[in-house]
């Protein structure tokens, strides 16, 4: 498989890490491995990068062209950060990055059934060897439960009417591929909305791959633990790609950034972190011209005050 990729915030995410040559990292989100080949060419023989993804795929692609010494490859869902590197005896590292966009292949690969563009059977795991998949989740969830999804995970206006059409279609016959459920979601939609700028299945089919990923949930499991990873002046550096991630990150990094007190009582303590970016680093225009999926991009970092 052709695993091109063009990694976002690819400089400005590494830097803001501030690397220490002999450091222990971690590449939470591997994919197509721009951030992975970046952060070893900026540690020494003795440091080590312990870098993640549940997709064999990119696993494999990974395993096929980086060869270091001080490279491991982890085949798991960043939701099981703590316990991996457990097993590899590390306790502490001094820096984490998350990029939490699906990656290019993931998309353009019709099998895995993410783009709405292409044609494929519902889909949309990136652990493969998951039992839920999207079918499932537009097969078998009540509507009520879709509407829930659609509106929470894809702050989709119209999840009523698109819940309604899919539990009409599939009294029928299963939906069985993404233009099918594409067509369904237009079928849904008024005419003011279908010539609105975007793709008008974009927001659904957003909705139903952090559902059927669990992405928000694992990314809170893998935040709190990766704060707690971090030594002394080590930090995270995240990107996001729509505001439900950002928000999350947002809301997780400030309550480790401050240190609640009665009103009128002085605090003496520090918060255990401090933000770096109080507002988050955005791709710079020349990126924006040459990759449109940076577009959504943001950037966030916060570090553990050292003692």
């Amino acid at each position: 498989m052709n695993f091109q990729h063009e990694t976002v915030l690819l400089e400005e995410t590494v830097a803001a890490l501030k690397i220490q040559r002999s450091g222990i990292y971690v590449d939470a989100t591997l994919g197509g491995a721009g951030h992975t080949r970046l952060l070893l060419s900026q540690l020494s023989p003795e440091g080590h990068l312990y870098s993640f993804d549940q997709d064999e795929v990119a696993i494999s692609h990974a395993r096929e062209h980086l060869h270091a010494s001080n490279l491991t490859l982890v085949q798991d869902n960043f939701r099981h950060l703590k316990n991996a590197l457990e097993s590899y005896q590390v306790s502490e590292v001094d820096g984490i990055l998350y990029d939490l966009g699906v990656s290019s292949p993931q998309f353009d690969d019709t099998q895995r059934g993410f783009s709405y563009k292409l044609e494929a059977r519902l889909d949309m795991r990136m652990d493969q060897t998951q039992a839920l998949s999207a079918f499932e989740v537009v097969n078998a969830y009540p509507w009520a439960e879709l509407v829930k999804i659609f509106s929470r995970y894809g702050e989709e206006k119209y999840a009523k009417p698109i819940a309604r059409a899919i539990e009409k279609a599939r009294q029928v016959a299963p939906i069985e591929t993404t233009t099918a459920l594409s067509e369904l979601i237009k079928s849904a939609l008024p005419q003011k909305v279908l010539r609105q700028k975007g793709h008008p299945a974009k927001k659904i089919f957003q909705a139903i791959r952090i559902e059927v990923n669990d992405e928000l949930g694992a990314l809170a499991e893998s935040l709190e633990a990766a704060l707690e990873l971090l030594k002394p002046g080590g930090r995270i550096a995240v990107i996001t790609f729509h505001s439900l991630e950002d928000r999350l990150v947002q809301k997780i990094f400030k309550e480790h950034a401050r240190i609640e007190s009665p009103r009128g009582i002085p605090v003496a303590t520090q918060a255990p972190f401090q933000l770096i970016t109080k507002k988050p680093i955005l791709p710079q225009e020349n990126e924006l011209t040459r990759n449109h999926r940076a577009h959504s991009a943001k950037l966030r970092v916060i570090e553990k005050r050292k003692l």
